[in-house]
């Protein structure tokens, strides 16, 4: 379709009678008018500090309101020449709409990496498609990616604390493939792998495809316990780790420096090899330097870009023993064959152009911004969490088990996420529930949510009624 771009509008949106952020309720006023035929395909916006003027807004909730209508495919937005109405084909609703379900509910289940503040990924197109060598990005790549995509990835480990080059990258299609490739490669059908008593779900999934058992090493507030570790060595013949010192996801505990050490004395004294999945580590700057820096020789670190990046793109780096690298890279080629080139250029151009840091600190904000709401509607007794983690554990009393509790939450349109879904083997599941903080694009919902989850531990369960 071609676009008359000499044709110009006055649009002026009336969103006083709009709820919620003014960015969305602009974004939400340009797609009904474009539903309702009141701007055309080609036509051309205001200029941001117009629209600014008009509204009595800042210029940057403009630049924003006009960042979300671009990721609904709503508008497209030319360097140099202004904003301009999508093809009437685009301007339809967004592919996903996270936060919340299809039937009402508020989500706090599932851990996502704040779309609200995801980078722009129509501009990362743009700048790639203006490439002599785009064609290549169609062909078949090496198993482990172009050296340059090699570079980058040694450039964003290095970011989380580590030192390492091109040679220890070994590219995968995300954490979740990160953590079933290493598996793959140090563990054989029916070996056991250790691993917090609760642990990311994650992890059993890629253990039970592989025909792994887990066996859960006990934790307390700061993570995993190295004498308990070093017994379940002993009584198990497990020779892997899988641990998040980081953030740990559910329950948010951070190991100190010399938890750390502890863990790494007890993995080189039994030969252990230790997979590092430090996904959130970004999100915790103040964290102590990974497992990985202490024992280099015997660890796999997984650092994604999803988690801060964008959930989508599904781009991961494992930092590994120079010499084990071939054949990880080797297990990468038997289940992806190679990282998608595109999806590593669009990371490739974020990372070298100060984008991922932008969007980093825009998501710690945001995260930080959620968390003072759990801190001022919750008990304070009643959760752990990090100042900047995207979720929070929350610690049930006596009267509420947390399948019950998941259950009466939802009934009053809350999703959250019970032990169980955490929980090894048949352990017991401990009183909680991770309540997930980035899911809803609006914290507006955030704060709905933490409202009734606050009064559901306030009054307590509902009485069952006896069995006659």
């Amino acid at each position: 379709m071609q676009f008359n771009y000499c044709i110009m509008t006055i649009w002026r949106p009336d969103i006083t009678a709009l709820d919620g952020p003014r960015y969305k309720a602009i974004a939400d006023c340009l797609a009904e008018d474009i539903r309702q035929g009141r701007l055309g395909a080609g036509e051309r916006l205001p200029t941001h500090r117009d629209l600014a003027e008009h509204l009595d807004l800042t210029v940057g909730t403009i630049t924003r309101a006009y960042q979300e209508a671009e990721r609904r495919g709503l508008v497209r937005g030319e360097v140099g020449r202004g904003t301009f109405v999508s093809e009437e084909e685009l301007a339809g609703d967004p592919l996903l709409t996270p936060g919340r379900e299809n039937d009402g509910l508020i989500d706090l289940g599932l851990n996502l990496p704040l779309y609200s503040e995801d980078p722009d990924l129509a501009g990362a197109l743009r700048t790639i498609a203006r490439r002599r060598d785009l064609s290549d990005l169609l062909s078949y790549q090496p198993f482990n990616g172009s050296e340059r995509h090699r570079r980058v990835g040694a450039a964003w480990v290095n970011r989380h604390g580590l030192n390492i080059g091109a040679d220890q990258v070994v590219i995968t299609g995300g954490a979740q493939h990160a953590i079933t490739v290493v598996l793959g490669t140090l563990c054989r059908s029916g070996q056991t792998v250790i691993a917090e008593p609760l642990t990311y779900p994650g992890l059993k999934t890629a253990a039970s495809l592989l025909g792994l058992n887990v066996a859960a090493a006990p934790m307390d507030e700061e993570g995993m316990q190295p004498r308990a570790l070093e017994e379940l060595i002993h009584k198990s013949g497990a020779k892997v780790l899988y641990c998040m010192p980081t953030l740990h996801n559910p329950t948010t505990a951070t190991m100190s420096a010399e938890r750390r050490q502890a863990i790494a004395d007890v993995s080189r004294r039994n030969n252990l090899q230790v997979i590092e999945d430090d996904v959130h580590r970004l999100l915790e700057p103040e964290a102590p330097e990974p497992l990985a820096v202490l024992i280099p020789e015997r660890t796999y670190y997984i650092a994604s870009t999803s988690k801060v990046l964008a959930g989508g793109l599904r781009v991961a780096f494992v930092a590994a023993p120079a010499e084990h690298v071939e054949r990880l890279t080797f297990a990468v080629a038997a289940s992806l064959w190679a990282l998608p080139p595109l999806s590593m250029e669009v990371a490739a151009l974020w990372i070298n152009d100060g984008t991922a840091d932008e969007v980093l600190e825009r998501k710690r904000a945001e995260a930080a911004a959620r968390q003072n709401l759990a801190r001022r509607l919750l008990p304070a007794d009643s959760f752990l969490t990090s100042p900047q983690s995207y979720f929070l554990w929350l610690r049930l009393p006596a009267s509420w088990l947390p399948e019950r509790f998941t259950a009466a939450a939802r009934d009053l349109g809350v999703v959250v996420t019970p032990a169980e879904a955490f929980t090894i083997g048949d352990i017991a599941p401990p009183a909680g529930v991770r309540v997930s903080l980035s899911a809803p694009l609006e914290r507006d919902d955030v704060e709905a949510g933490l409202k009734i989850l606050a009064e559901l531990l306030k009054r307590g369960p509902e009485p069952q009624a006896a069995i006659v």
